[in-house]
């Protein structure tokens, strides 16, 4: 029998190889703006090392690896190979030789201890089970001084227009009904904090960081959803039902004149001890 932790990794990746092609997009923006985000809160020298787990197309990675510059070494590591192709395109076009995409499981990568001086998490934590646990191994390959970075989103993400998406879905095939989402263990600073504390971490510092994402026309509301872990829903219905709910989820973004939506996150950090 498949375990959580398999099924919830089988899913991240069949989910996001499905958005990696939207994942970019215009009103996909706020993916590479939390990603330069929690790179530029964390003390990154020339020549710096980084481990990024979840890394997709390279949010959080190149801005890494333009700050560590050429003498640095960036390590970004994806279980979604469509996503990770992405990444490469995208730092081969800006000249940059000090970053590798590899394909990899966050949860058993295999790396010594100490063993590297920053390691990022942007919006991939959530999806292990044992969330502490994997926090515990995150914090296990970072040297003396170095800085853990895992960013997560707040419980309004995606608001106003996920509870009408979510409410087609129910009227249109109510086993695919979502009731939990997996950032909801951590979607604020009080059970993120005792998550991060839970994983052994020390110093822990939070940012609650307000965030919208505009939309160009209620079109561009389905292109969220398709560059999003919202299309493993679609992926799961036949073209007629998958088609019904982009009518009505477009429609309801246009009738309410819905111009733009959440994308709040929590910026946490924690810099380890020196030896």
């Amino acid at each position: 029998m498949q375990s959580d932790l398999e099924a919830a990794k089988a899913k991240a990746e069949a989910t996001y190889n499905s958005a990696a092609d939207l994942f970019d997009a215009g009103s996909n923006g706020f993916w590479a703006r939390h990603g330069q985000g929690t790179v530029d809160r964390l003390d990154l020298a020339p020549g710096a090392s980084v481990l990024d787990v979840g890394c997709g197309t390279g949010a959080s990675a190149i801005p890494a690896a333009e700050r560590v510059g050429p003498r640095g070494r960036i390590i970004a590591v994806d279980l979604a190979e469509n996503m990770l192709a992405q990444g490469r395109r995208a730092a081969e076009k800006r000249g940059l030789t000090n970053i590798q995409f590899r394909r990899g499981d966050m949860t058993g990568l295999g790396f010594p201890d100490m063993h590297f001086d920053a390691v990022v998490s942007v919006f991939s934590v959530f999806f292990v089970p044992d969330m502490e646990r994997q926090i515990a191994e995150l914090w296990r390959m970072l040297r003396p001084g170095g800085q853990l970075a895992i960013t997560s989103w707040k419980a309004s993400f995606l608001a106003p227009c996920v509870e009408p998406f979510w409410d087609e879905v129910e009227r249109l095939r109510p086993d695919l009904r979502r009731a939990f989402n997996p950032w909801e263990r951590i979607d604020n600073r009080d059970s993120f904090h005792r998550v991060l504390k839970a994983g052994g971490l020390s110093n822990i510092e939070i940012e609650d960081h307000p965030d919208r994402q505009e939309l160009a026309d209620a079109e561009d509301w389905w292109t969220v959803v398709l560059g999003s872990g919202l299309c493993w829903t679609v992926d799961q219905m036949p073209q007629a039902e998958a088609e019904s709910l982009c009518r009505a989820s477009v429609a309801w973004v246009e009738d309410n004149n819905v111009t733009s939506f959440d994308t709040s996150v929590l910026f946490a950090r924690a810099r380890k001890a020196q030896a």
